[in-house]
């Protein structure tokens, strides 16, 4: 007897598999492992299991374990007997698989699900039975709006579950392209949700502005018209006395002109001189 349990040996096809096990897949290497320390070491822990009306036993936990023990040719398996319904023998699967950590994110939320929607719980019923907070079980539900496709990738890809619901915030059509570049380049949680919100708030183009005309200088095309504009201005001076003289000196790079106009008569050395390049 175990906690008042009857404890039993049974052969592993009378047990007759559950239909609410939440757990779909199966790791082979891993129960190739621990088919290998089963038969080196028998089953510690024993299954759980109920009778049903036509004298079989369903299995209420210990799927992995009862599979092992099939791959390591066990011919009896130890098994506790407990007297349940189905609601609870469904619940008993689910909590067992959530305790010990080992199903899918999507495997965890349909097993949830399973429950809410077969045996009529409120959200905050199955919460309360499965000791998680009301919260936590509603984000689990909302992971299943992601198409199998996407479930499937995330699983393959061992994404965590705030992977998953980073994903969720995208609109639908935008998802598969998001997951292939966070598989790809392998981001991180904080990456996964930087790389999101952009997604969400891309930056605003800025508007296209008009190209600024360039500033036209003014060119003096002809250098012989300010030439002869320069000798005529000379020409204006002398004839009202001003003894005024220019000089003109050419390099590779320029044309300068001194202009000298003596400040006045009485002192002729001292004058005022205008250069023009």
């Amino acid at each position: 007897m175990i906690a008042d349990k009857k404890l039993i040996m049974l052969k592993p096809s009378d047990i007759k598999m559950s239909p609410n096990q939440p757990r779909k897949s199966f790791d082979e290497y891993e129960l190739k492992l621990l088919a290998d320390s089963i038969q080196a070491n028998g089953i510690i822990q024993p299954l759980a299991v109920r009778k049903l009306p036509d004298g079989r036993f369903e299995l209420i936990a210990g799927e992995r374990r009862l599979r092992a023990a099939v791959m390591a040719g066990l011919r009896r398996v130890p098994c506790v007997i407990h007297k349940t319904d189905d609601e609870t023998s469904a619940l008993y699967s689910v909590i067992e698989n959530l305790q010990r950590s080992n199903l899918t994110v999507f495997e965890e939320s349909e097993g949830i699900n399973r429950l809410i929607t077969e045996y009529g719980m409120s959200q905050a019923e199955a919460a309360a039975r499965l000791g998680i907070a009301q919260s936590t079980l509603s984000n689990k539900l909302r992971l299943l709006k992601l198409d199998s496709e996407i479930q499937a990738r995330i699983v393959s890809a061992r994404l965590t579950e705030r992977h998953a619901r980073a994903l969720l915030r995208l609109p639908e059509r935008l998802r598969g392209e998001a997951l292939d570049r966070i598989i790809a380049e392998g981001l991180t949680l904080a990456q996964t949700e930087e790389y999101i919100t952009s997604l969400l708030n891309p930056p605003e183009e800025q508007p296209q502005t008009e190209p600024e005309e360039p500033v036209r200088k003014v060119v003096i095309g002809d250098l012989r018209l300010f030439s002869n504009s320069l000798s005529k201005l000379l020409t204006t001076l002398q004839n009202a006395g001003i003894k005024a003289s220019s000089r003109k000196y050419e390099t590779e790079k320029y044309i300068e002109y001194k202009v000298r106009i003596p400040k006045k008569d009485s002192e002729p050395d001292r004058c005022t001189q205008l250069k023009i390049c």
